[in-house]
């Protein structure tokens, strides 16, 4: 199988998983208990009034009816009005994602650059010390729960040392303005630290063993000592033959992990009041708010099932042992 073949058959499987998660996902939310119509139908309202509501929503038409619908709108991006604010529902995910992924990039950016780094040194000083406690630190941060972090994080650092904000991502009073000048405001960044130590003391953890694997196993390959023979140094060695060719497991890795990274920041973000995507999902399953549920759910979905193509191409490219016969 050539080049071409193998990228169109993973694109024809991208497509094909993404319909089978929002087909569950329109089944799974129909399945649940409660009215979703409870929220937008008061007692109040005559029989008629009610009926009129429920027919704009759609929810009159048989289920088959629904989920062609439902189909047709997920294709042009189209996912309805919301059940509780009557807003649309596309508004509310643009709304609601760039805080996400300003949130989500920071703490991958810093976790990524620390745990790669430490992974290397680790695998250079296999044995040490230094070895043990971040291969320690980095299961302790794999391990733990995210939810759990969160919390001693705004206990200990919010409010026993007073030393974060507890809630938010702006101070009681601030203005809003536009999304660039909140994200370069000192209150902002503020508010950003508790969530970005949480999160990016789980990344860490990833990036970290993998590299620390990767290096132990390149600095046994025969080109290391060639290396050494050639007079280069050790810092050179470590950096320029070890830690470079070391790099790919972790390269591959780290686009499957920015994927689940979009939407594994759900409770972080409940956790830190954070007006995020992940919050906003959570809001929307209590609320039987079907649109707005089946659209986060979705596209944190296709963020993973993207990222994992993308990781699948990247391996291809930057390792040329692979072939796609």
């Amino acid at each position: 199988m050539g080049k071409v073949n193998f990228v169109i058959r993973r694109t024809f499987q991208m497509f094909v998983t993404l319909w089978a998660v929002g087909t569950v996902l329109f089944f799974l939310f129909r399945l649940m208990p409660g009215d979703p119509t409870a929220y937008i139908i008061s007692p109040e309202m005559d029989a008629a009034t009610r009926q009129q509501i429920i027919a704009n929503y759609g929810l009159n038409q048989p289920l088959h009816i629904q989920y062609v619908k439902y189909l047709q709108n997920a294709l042009t991006l189209d996912f309805g009005r919301s059940f509780h604010s009557n807003q649309a529902v596309s508004g509310i995910i643009l709304n609601y994602l760039p805080n996400t992924l300003i949130l989500m990039l920071t703490a991958y950016i810093l976790a990524y650059t620390v745990g790669i780094t430490t992974g290397v040194f680790a695998g250079w000083n296999r044995g040490s010390n230094f070895e043990r406690t971040s291969v320690f630190v980095g299961l302790m941060g794999r391990s733990i729960p995210r939810f759990w972090v969160g919390i001693i994080v705004l206990w200990v650092f919010g409010a026993w040392l007073e030393l974060i904000p507890m809630s938010g991502m702006r101070s009681m009073g601030t203005a809003p303005g536009s999304f660039l000048s909140t994200i370069m405001s000192l209150d902002f960044l503020w508010h950003m630290i508790g969530p970005v130590l949480t999160l990016g003391f789980y990344f860490t953890g990833y990036p970290l063993l993998i590299m620390r694997n990767s290096m132990l196993e390149t600095l046994s390959q025969d080109f290391i000592d060639l290396a050494r023979a050639k007079g280069l140094t050790e810092r050179q060695v470590m950096f320029r033959h070890g830690a470079r060719n070391a790099m790919l497991p972790v390269i591959t890795a780290a686009a499957i992990a920015f994927g689940f990274a979009v939407g594994g920041q759900v409770l972080v973000e409940e956790v830190f009041g954070w007006p995020g995507l992940g919050r906003e999902m959570i809001r929307a399953v209590l609320r039987r708010d079907y649109p707005v549920a089946q659209a986060t759910f979705l596209v944190l979905a296709a963020s993973v099932i993207f990222m994992n193509f993308v990781a699948d191409l990247l391996y291809g490219f930057f390792d040329p042992r692979v072939t796609y016969e």
